[in-house]
């Protein structure tokens, strides 16, 4: 958890000057002293859960600075997932993640940070149409673009599209300028509708994403090849250049309520989501040295995806899911119950039949709110006959406490697959997992201190082991993690902000979990008004390190992180140095990556076996809004 607070507030933008009747003609965007009257606060977000939950509130557009520079999906959680070293590779989580889904997942998920899910959506009421367009340009051609615009038709009415893309070109051994690791394509068109009564509600979404990536493999370690050195970026040797993989998502999504009577609703959810991975490799080239010696191949000749000379692997991951419930409020008591179905399947070229599932469940929910600092919740499902989650959660004042409680599936991909250079076919068990998790709130007017704990107990762990293939831990698993976040202001201008988090794992599936023993992040800047308080500024320095340990390598051919014992991704501290500033309503940063490059023992650092992190360079981002 991270304590965003910013020394700043949006300067005030005004309101739209008010009208007797809401069908009445909104007057002109400036008022009699010339100001804009459209603004942040004119262009309100929310979320799909906000209403699910009976939570209902509007939100002004993120206009703040902190945090702003760490643009890339991976560097916005500051850095709390392992990828290749590169903006739109692969990616894991650095902690273990109770998982919210307790039924069948695909199984291909190193790419799900790059994709806006339904549940992640933002819906609008705007009184004028609102634009936003964010442009970052990173040094070695790692470029990401994000467009949105929203408007209301009506009232009680808006509509809204997004578009986002990257670009990122190779930071090891790339030929030519446009030399893409990762092309990315991904749009979203959402829409919000109430009625005049306020009685029905509804929101839905179409997303999609399109994400490429010409695999590399990693460096050729130089006990391989002896020609290969480590830290000369461009032109290190890499196993692979005639190899792509390909993440395809779309998914339609629908919730919508009834009021029924005063304080109690019917409700709606449904989705589709289809899921198309495949990962391609010319094996008449030198890429052919990095896989295994095992071929897989049909005996059907004319079958494309069989052919030797080619790797061809190809999952087809698509499901339907129906909810619905009701819930309501009776006094400060929230409660919901709910029936849910999906059903689905993996498809592939190779196997004899789909993997198909399908699932039926019960929930439901429960929260009673003392005041508005004093909040309990509970929820629940149970995924028939033998799956379930429970969470419960304790919001004081002083201290956060939650319990999570399951038993889930694992994913298609780790009971049945087929390729070209690997298959399996498995029958494990749930996965067990209780989580305690708890914070310590001490808050003060210029000092604030979160020590915290999470504590795990995870049996039947599913993981990829040493040989690359899926094994499930007969052990348990238990972690001890205390942290600790802080955030302190100096002089009301200078802000340090950090959290750091130590690992402590036993018990005999231990070391099926490759999390560093020290995880810590700090920032220190300046933040505040200059020139008449016409720019606000952020400008400092930011770290992060990790402790020394065998971090999960990656395999391309099946897209998934797999323990190894071989390489040591050892510690080293990484500085970077940031300019974060805002005109009005444009929000401009500087960040200059890997400020501490040549100054230490070893020339750079490795994210995962094979990668390295980025060299110096500086990054440029801009972000403009538009009210009107």
């Amino acid at each position: 958890m991270i304590l965003s607070v910013n020394a700043q507030q949006p300067q005030p933008q005004g309101t739209p000057e008010e009208t007797d009747q809401e069908d009445t003609p909104r007057r002109g965007l400036l008022d009699d002293s010339t100001k804009m009257v459209y603004g942040p606060k004119t262009s309100l977000i929310y979320y799909e859960k906000f209403l699910r939950y009976n939570k209902f509130e509007k939100l002004e557009v993120d206009t703040s600075l902190t945090g702003f520079h760490n643009y890339e999906p991976v560097a916005a959680t500051w850095y709390k997932y392992q990828d290749l070293g590169n903006l739109g590779s692969a990616a894991k989580p650095v902690f273990y993640e109770a998982p919210k889904q307790i039924g069948r997942t695909s199984g291909f998920h190193v790419y799900d940070i790059y994709h806006n899910s339904p549940d992640s959506i933002q819906y609008y009421d705007t009184k004028s149409p609102y634009t936003k367009i964010e442009a970052f340009f990173g040094g070695g051609n790692r470029n990401k673009l994000d467009i949105g615009f929203a408007r209301n038709i009506t009232p009680k009415w808006n509509v809204g599209i997004n578009y986002g893309t990257i670009r990122a070109r190779k930071t090891l051994n790339p030929t030519r300028r446009d030399d893409n690791m990762v092309v990315n394509d991904s749009y979203s068109i959402h829409t919000n509708y109430q009625s005049e009564n306020d009685k029905y509600f509804l929101m839905a979404n179409f997303t999609r994403m399109k994400h490429r990536v010409n695999e590399q493999g990693g460096i050729i370690p130089p006990e391989i090849d002896t020609t290969s050195v480590y830290f000369t970026y461009e032109d290190s040797k890499v196993w692979l250049r005639n190899s792509r993989a390909v993440d395809l998502r779309q998914d339609y999504h629908l919730y919508h309520q009834y009021e029924l009577l005063k304080g109690w609703q019917i409700y709606h959810v449904f989705d589709k989501k289809k899921q198309e991975v495949t990962f391609f490799s010319r094996l008449n080239t030198d890429d052919a040295l990095f896989f295994n010696e095992n071929r897989f191949n049909s005996s059907d000749t004319t079958n494309i995806h069989s052919a030797r000379d080619t790797t061809n692997n190809q999952n087809h991951f698509s499901e339907w899911r129906n909810e619905m419930g009701f819930k309501g409020d009776f006094g400060p008591v929230y409660y919901n119950a709910y029936l849910k179905f999906r059903t689905g399947r993996m498809a592939s070229y190779f196997f004899e039949h789909n993997n198909s599932f399908t699932e039926l469940y019960l929930g439901g929910a429960l929260r009673g709110e003392i005041t508005e600092k004093w909040v309990f919740e509970a929820e629940g499902e149970y995924l028939i006959p033998d799956g379930y989650r429970i969470h419960g959660l304790f919001i004081s004042p002083f201290l956060d406490v939650s319990y999570t409680k399951a038993s889930y599936r694992p994913t298609l991909a780790q009971e049945l697959y087929r390729g070209n250079h690997y298959r399996w076919d498995n029958n494990f068990s749930n996965i067990g997992v209780d989580q305690i998790k708890g914070v310590i709130k001490a808050d003060f007017q210029d000092f604030k201190i979160r020590p915290n704990m999470t504590i795990n107990r995870v049996n039947n762990f599913v993981f990829f082991n040493e040989e690359q293939v899926p094994e499930q831990a007969t052990g348990e698993a238990f972690m001890l993690i205390p942290g600790i976040d802080a955030h302190m202001v100096f002089a009301n201008k200078f802000h340090w902000q950090s959290e750091a988090y130590y690992t402590l794992i036993t018990g005999g599936a231990a070391d099926k979990f490759r999390i560093p023993q020290l995880f810590a992040n700090s920032r220190f800047f300046f933040d505040g008004p200059l020139f008449n308080e016409n720019i606000y500024v952020q400008l400092g320095l930011e770290g992060r390190f990790r402790s020394d340990n065998f971090a999960e390598g990656y395999t391309p051919a099946t897209q998934q992180f797999y323990l190894q014992n071989e390489f040591n991704v050892y510690a080293y501290p990484v500085v970077d140095a940031f300019l974060n500033f805002r005109i009005k309503r444009t929000r401009v940063l500087f960040r200059y990556n890997h400020l501490n490059a040549g100054m230490l023992e070893n020339p750079g650092y490795f994210i995962t076996p094979g990668y390295t992190g980025l060299k110096n360079m500086l990054d440029l981002g801009i972000s403009w809004s538009f009210f009107d």
